[in-house]
């Protein structure tokens, strides 16, 4: 089976990772943090802000039952792109919205639906950032799958 991955930030993972492990197609979503200039950086420190990195999920999917496009516009549909270092009431530079590409392809698609939606979201402008993939760091193990291991707990946003 082919596999391919994608990460994303929108805010708290939790609802994120939740939301995009029930998308047909993706195979595995994993909460932590990339984009940061810290090694293996702790949930506190990311908290803190003092990391650099972004909560964020890491995909793998199946790129014959799902695209990198629809797994773009999934994620755009998951928070409020013009929300700058914020989701709803999480605020800070670890809630950015950001869209970190693996490759010059998945660079020009992401631009492309950005784009696209910007249309929608006028006057607003979208605050999603498009940046290269760095090494991404697995949040600690009582983060994932978060909402499996707390059932009735409210989601982050949205």
């Amino acid at each position: 089976m082919n596999r391919q991955k994608a990460i994303f930030a929108a805010g708290c993972f939790w609802s994120v990772e939740d939301a995009l492990r029930k998308v047909p197609g993706v195979l595995e979503a994993l909460s932590g943090y990339t984009g940061g200039h810290t090694d293996n950086p702790t949930y506190e420190q990311v908290c803190a802000g003092t990391s650099g990195h972004a909560e964020a999920v890491k995909v793998t999917y199946d790129p014959e039952k799902i695209s990198y496009e629809e797994l773009v516009r999934k994620f755009f549909s998951l928070h409020n792109p013009t929300q700058v270092n914020r989701q709803g009431p999480d605020v800070g530079t670890q809630y950015r919205s950001t869209i970190f590409y693996g490759t010059d392809e998945e660079k020009e698609t992401a631009e492309e639906v950005k784009e696209e939606l910007a249309k929608t979201y006028h006057p607003q402008t979208i605050a999603t950032e498009i940046t290269p993939a760095s090494t991404f760091y697995p949040a600690e193990d009582y983060h994932q799958r978060y909402f499996e291991k707390h059932p009735g707990r409210a989601v982050c946003h949205f």
